[in-house]
């Protein structure tokens, strides 16, 4: 991971030195209704897949536009997604939160228009900001074992999205936002490193956190 935040770095760092100034730097606010999809394990070793449940993102943006085409983005995003699991003698209901910072490279037909496509791809960096799982049972079943949740401090992943802006005054400098994103966790979760009793079991074994995000918002270009 270490590696591969440097030469994200390094990257974005010679791009930038490549131009002598941005033509226009953007700031705005986003909110993000989200869905989520990984995969946990019961208590006898086999996955299970998560049903779908609705979370969501809020954060803001920088963006650096070297001209109406090109440019580069750096956001901030609290996160908090859920996956519901069920077993057949209890119901497992998980909520990460993450604080995200993708790093993305923007590709426009024209920022200052009326309006403008946008396509953005580049790696995201989560902190994990928090984790909890809620257990209940079903048909009032007899829970023979305990799921342990775990998961590592950081993940890394790959984003990628669409999106349309819109010009909201005369100078179109007043933007207004709508579009898509979607991560796709390239590392595992997951954090079994302790030692368990022998009622308890992992809830998360190998996973990959994928994220699918509309979003809407404003921004401002000076």
């Amino acid at each position: 991971m270490k590696s591969l935040i440097k030469f994200c770095a390094l990257a974005f760092t010679g791009l930038l030195s490549y131009q002598n100034h941005a033509q226009s730097v953007e700031i705005g606010a986003r909110f993000m209704p989200t869905f989520s999809s990984f995969n946990a394990q019961s208590n006898s070793g086999g996955t299970v897949s998560g049903s779908v449940t609705l979370g969501y993102g809020v954060g803001g943006l920088v963006g650096f536009h070297f001209n109406d085409y090109v440019g580069v983005q750096v956001e901030g995003i609290y996160t908090r997604i859920s996956q519901k699991f069920v077993e057949p003698e209890v119901t497992h209901k998980v909520d990460l939160k993450y604080i995200n910072f993708p790093l993305l490279l923007s590709i426009n037909t024209g920022k200052f228009k009326t309006v403008n496509f946008n396509l953005v791809v580049g790696p995201q960096i989560g902190l994990s900001a928090g984790s909890k799982i809620t257990t209940t049972s079903n048909n009032n079943g007899v829970q023979t074992s305990s799921a342990v949740l775990s998961v590592k401090k950081g993940d890394l992943g790959f984003a990628y999205g669409a999106g349309l802006d819109f010009g909201l005054n005369p100078e179109k400098s007043l933007r207004l936002g709508i579009g898509f994103r979607g991560v796709y966790g390239l590392f595992d979760i997951s954090d079994n490193s302790r030692n368990l009793n022998t009622e308890s079991y992992y809830l998360l074994g190998k996973t990959h956190v994928k994220t699918y995000s509309g979003y809407i918002g404003v921004s401002y270009l000076f």
